[in-house]
């Protein structure tokens, strides 16, 4: 809930904002994708990732799960080019360097981090104006995502004026404003409740929709995952290996089939339907409870002390395949 607290002195840009640039410019159909092939990092005696290899295709959204402390953050960090592997090679749109990999990631962290003394506005545009905007320009980028993201009403606000979902909305407007086509997210839901975290599933799922990128997502919530991803990867326990990958149908059912969920906090026009019912009927869907019991068994093998099959088959379209983990 909005607490009670002066605004700042933060205002509406005086000049319309330019039309926000297509997804398509972000996602050229040359992109690469993200590579990772035989990834080993280790810190002194503790081995964190060993033999990690993932392709995230462009444009797609991978989501990794497994138990605490195998190394998924910390492929996070080798990705975005903040760490370097031990052995191995990694590739970002084609970007091997880390200056490179750096470059083409924005990175949404557990917590959303905003500077307290700056208002909704200007924690949105510390990305622009880190790459040389002034106020004034990044303030008229930004201010479109603002009002897509129901935030223009407190632009004036201080964060600590906000609910913790409203400020998880400011973060990853934030990064999305970045403008970069890889989006590297670290449980960004994970310190909320149940029924705010839910309801900022819904709200990014349908976020990406509209502005698609390159995700790759962490999380310790295997729904959470089924449900904002194209594919799901399993890791084991420390030292971190890729066990399983599954690949992710669509659950959509009802006049809208086969085509993307749009998250609305209101009732979808002509067709009755919430993003709330949408998401209840999707979580009920059988086969999506049995992917999610594949997934789940998956993990549990995961957190075994040897280690589950490395040979363990993908899941496609809700069937089991016995293709090799790519």
């Amino acid at each position: 809930m909005v607490g009670r607290r002066r605004r700042t002195a933060e205002a509406r840009p005086s000049s319309a904002p330019p039309d926000p640039v297509s997804p398509s410019d972000l996602v050229p159909p040359s992109d690469p994708g993200i590579e990772l092939a035989g990834i080993r990092r280790g810190f002194g005696d503790t081995l964190a990732v060993a033999d990690v290899d993932l392709r995230v295709e462009p444009g797609s959204r991978l989501g990794i799960v497994g138990p605490s402390g195998c190394g998924k953050s910390t492929l996070l960090s080798i990705v975005c080019g903040l760490d370097e592997p031990d052995a191995g090679r990694i590739s970002v749109l084609g970007a091997t360097a880390a200056p490179g990999r750096l470059a083409h990631c924005a990175w949404m962290p557990q917590q959303d981090l905003l500077l307290p003394w700056r208002s909704v506005l200007a924690n949105a545009r510390i990305p622009l104006e880190n790459q040389g905007r002034g106020r004034e320009e990044a303030s008229r980028e930004v201010w479109p995502l603002l009002e897509r993201f129901g935030l223009a009403d407190f632009a004036g606000h201080r964060p600590a004026a906000l609910s913790g979902g409203m400020r998880q909305r400011v973060s990853f407007l934030r990064t999305l404003a970045a403008g970069k086509p890889v989006l590297l997210l670290d449980e960004p839901f994970g310190a909320l409740d149940a029924i705010t975290r839910a309801d900022l599933q819904d709200w990014l799922r349908s976020t990406l929709v509209g502005e698609p990128r390159t995700v790759l997502l962490v999380t310790h919530d295997v729904e959470e995952a089924l449900l904002l991803c194209d594919r799901v990867a399993v890791m084991s326990a420390r030292p971190g290996r890729i066990v399983s990958t599954f690949d992710v149908p669509t659950f959509d059912s009802g006049p809208t089939a086969g085509s993307p969920v749009v998250a609305t906090p209101t009732v979808g026009a002509g067709n009755g339907h919430t993003a709330g019912s949408v998401r209840r009927a999707r979580l009920a869907d059988p086969r999506f409870i049995a992917l999610r019991d594949a997934v789940l068994a998956s993990l549990e093998r995961a957190r075994e002390p040897e280690g589950p099959d490395r040979d363990a088959p993908r899941f496609r379209g809700g069937v089991a395949t016995p293709e090799s983990v790519r």
